[in-house]
């Protein structure tokens, strides 16, 4: 079984939606025992960083995802739902994130912003998420990003510099960019990830 963490933010009726059509049975739960005990969690996040930090500790999803850590239990987070589980976050202030990896999420330096609309990835050549989709685009729509490395296996994307759009790192797996909106290449890369629960 799939949870995605219902804290307040991300789009989880889409989210629900495209992660259903990866076969499995898929929920949508604040419940921590359901949280913690799912096959796959995911960590969707639409808005600012503090604010879904707050949403987050408010279900006590900080501990969710430092547990699901420790016991290797495979999780995916999404957009800011992947910024939160950094260290830090400067968007409107300093906020700490969950603290996974540690490294600040910062805003882009680009004449335009935020970076909306599809573009392509430059996969990490172990990475199992982007195997068949190499080469397509997603959808991405941030402000900040992280450039520093901080996993095992990171994909980029360009956008006047480059910025991690994705990490592999044990259990854990995180994209800037929006799968679940994403179309085909979204919903393969999805069933990809489901394939390694």
């Amino acid at each position: 079984m799939i949870a995605i963490l219902d804290y307040g933010s991300g789009n989880l009726r889409s989210a629900h939606r495209a992660f259903e059509r990866s076969g499995q049975e898929v929920i949508v739960t604040s419940d921590f025992e359901t949280a913690l005990n799912a096959t796959g969690l995911v960590v969707p996040g639409v808005g600012a960083f503090a604010a879904c930090m707050k949403g987050l500790q408010a279900v006590r999803g900080d501990e969710i995802v430092r547990q699901r850590v420790a016991l290797n239990r495979p999780t995916l987070g999404i957009c800011v739902g992947m910024q939160i589980l950094f260290a830090r976050g400067v968007e409107h202030g300093a906020h700490a994130g969950v603290g996974i990896w540690d490294a600040t999420v910062e805003k882009l330096e680009t004449k335009v912003l935020p970076h909306m609309g599809w573009n392509t990835v430059t996969p990490h050549k172990e990475s199992k998420i982007f195997k068949g989709v190499e080469s397509e685009s997603f959808y991405f729509v941030h402000s900040y990003a992280v450039t520093k490395s901080v996993g095992k296996i990171e994909s980029y994307t360009d956008y006047e510099g480059q910025f991690i759009a994705a990490i592999e790192d044990g259990a854990m797996t995180a994209t800037q960019f929006h799968p679940e909106k994403s179309g085909d290449a979204g919903l393969h890369l999805i069933k990809n990830w489901v394939a390694t629960l």
